[in-house]
């Protein structure tokens, strides 16, 4: 790692090798920006008109804001979505009661969701930091490749995650995996720079912006565990000759402990109780690592194609530097190990390890290193740059083009108009009723909305019907909800189908 920081330096200063100018796509361009005392109109002029990283990364940052603010309303609310509204309506102090209450989510993106529902209440506005967020992690992702490596990595991450389907589906999501990604960034942009110095002032920023992401999603403890347990393996020679060289590294984790403390004593709570049953949901066992591989690449097919680039970066990673190595397979073989155990205790999906994208597109940015060896040109860059933005780019057509979550705006425009005054609406199971609200009003449809979650309940409604009929609105939650089956066997015995939209379906009887 002192290796790499010193050839840092010696690019910094306009010292390159000439395979270095050459593979440079500034060429001899030295930006007169350095720090942030040299910021001025004129500076950043010509820094933009000199620098192709920074047109690049410019460029790649308003597309990244166009594709992510594109269509922001189409697609519902869908339950999580409705349910991040229902929490941030509520005050502050409340927000915090539901977390300790048995939330399993941390509080700092209703928080913020609470201030930006004072501006409406719409789609888009619920939306709205999710896709900020997601636009701005695009530049920092370029910083993280320019650290790890160079700034070719760094322009070439920084495309892949503007175009990717996978990261633009969640930017338009009402949850805090857009918000967790961010921290995770720039958390990661301090501690690349923290292992190369080892000064107080990077670590310190390393451990707030872990904290901040822990605040995000509770997930996040899982990568700032495997990027301070590699910060051990590196360090470990200078603590070994020097043991106050821990200090920079133990401040950074009393940082993190002192700002997440009210959070982690939640955590070993809300753990407990989550886990003292086995999951209901979600995806357990090594196919939590093909489902996660699947829908960062952003398909199956592209799966196949940017596994093998990633993996070619791995082996790239080690031929440069076995840190590097080290490094990326840290922080993967961790987490998926640890989800791998979790997954049998608590409910896990692919979108939880949303952080892993960063560590899957600098891998595969490395790829253009061997390229570049038998091909001696920036085109190589350029071209390889081309091919990663035209496989994702193939693969959000569709994402616009249809509906990617139920679509219950919809549903309930079709439901009023197939009720009739004094109608029962069944929501099964009844915590859906959360989405379905938001866009249905059973008081001006005069229609009486009940939920059920079992069929004992549903048998009960069906008897108390007298003349009126029974509209159900059933989702594959109640799977879940009624793992026994008796809630699917009574509405299979008892009701008729009326049709289905988005995996929302209509049943009725009576």
């Amino acid at each position: 790692m002192i290796a790499m920081a010193k050839k840092r330096e010696d690019r910094e200063k306009g010292k390159k090798t000439r395979a270095d100018a050459k593979r440079d796509l500034d060429a001899e361009f030295k930006s007169p920006i350095r720090s942030f005392s040299d910021l001025s109109p004129a500076n950043i002029r010509e820094a933009l008109s000199g620098s192709r990283y920074l047109q690049i990364l410019l460029s790649l940052t308003v597309i990244g804001a166009i594709l992510r603010f594109y269509n922001l309303g189409f697609n519902s609310l869908w339950l999580d979505e409705a349910t991040t509204r229902n929490i941030a309506l509520r005050s502050l102090p409340d927000i915090w009661q539901t977390t300790t209450g048995g939330e399993f989510n941390p509080p700092l993106f209703y928080w913020v969701e609470h201030f930006m529902l004072t501006l409406g209440n719409s789609e888009v506005i619920l939306r709205f930091v999710p896709a900020l967020l997601g636009i701005l992690t695009i530049p920092l992702v370029y910083c993280i490749g320019r650290e790890f490596m160079d700034r070719n990595t760094g322009i070439l991450a920084a495309a892949a995650v503007a175009f990717s389907p996978f990261l633009i589906y969640y930017s338009q999501e009402a949850r805090a995996y857009a918000m967790m990604l961010f921290f995770v960034a720039l958390s990661m942009v301090f501690y690349l720079k923290a292992l190369k110095s080892n000064d107080l002032v990077n670590w310190g920023m390393f451990g707030l912006f872990s904290a901040l992401a822990f605040w995000s999603h509770f997930y996040a403890l899982v990568i700032t565990g495997a990027l301070f347990l590699y910060a051990l393996y590196d360090l470990f020679p200078r603590i070994r000759n020097n043991p106050v060289a821990a200090k920079p590294l133990v401040c950074s984790g009393a940082i993190f402990a002192i700002v997440g403390l009210p959070l982690i004593l939640v955590t070993v709570q809300l753990f407990a109780k989550r886990s003292a049953s086995a999951p209901t949901f979600g995806i357990q066992g090594p196919g939590l690592i093909i489902a996660t591989f699947s829908q960062i690449s952003g398909s199956d097919l592209a799966m196949y194609f940017l596994g093998i680039l990633f993996l070619a970066g791995i082996v790239q990673a080690f031929l440069i530097d076995r840190n590097k190595g080290i490094f990326l397979v840290t922080l993967m073989v961790m987490t998926f190990v640890i989800s791998d155990v979790l997954s049998y205790k608590i409910p896990m999906q692919p979108r939880y390890l949303i952080f892993l994208a960063i560590v899957y597109f600098i891998a595969i940015a490395l790829c253009y290193r061997p390229l570049y060896a038998l091909i001696r040109s920036p085109g190589v860059v350029y071209g390889f740059m081309a091919l990663l933005i035209v496989i994702n780019a193939l693969m959000l057509v569709p994402y616009y083009s249809t509906y990617s979550k139920e679509d219950w705006r919809g549903f309930a425009g079709g439901l009023a108009q197939l009720t009739r005054p004094g109608d029962f609406v069944v929501v099964v199971p009844g915590y859906v009723s959360q989405p379905l609200d938001y866009y249905y009003s059973n008081a001006t449809d005069r229609t009486i909305e009940v939920g059920a979650d079992n069929g004992t309940q549903l048998a009960e409604i069906n008897a108390g019907r007298n003349n009126n009929t029974v509209f159900y609105v059933v989702t594959g939650d109640i799977s879940a909800a009624n793992p026994g089956g008796d809630a699917i066997a009574w509405l299979e015995n008892n009701t008729k189908s009326r049709g289905s939209t988005t995996g929302i379906y209509l049943l009725t009887s009576g």
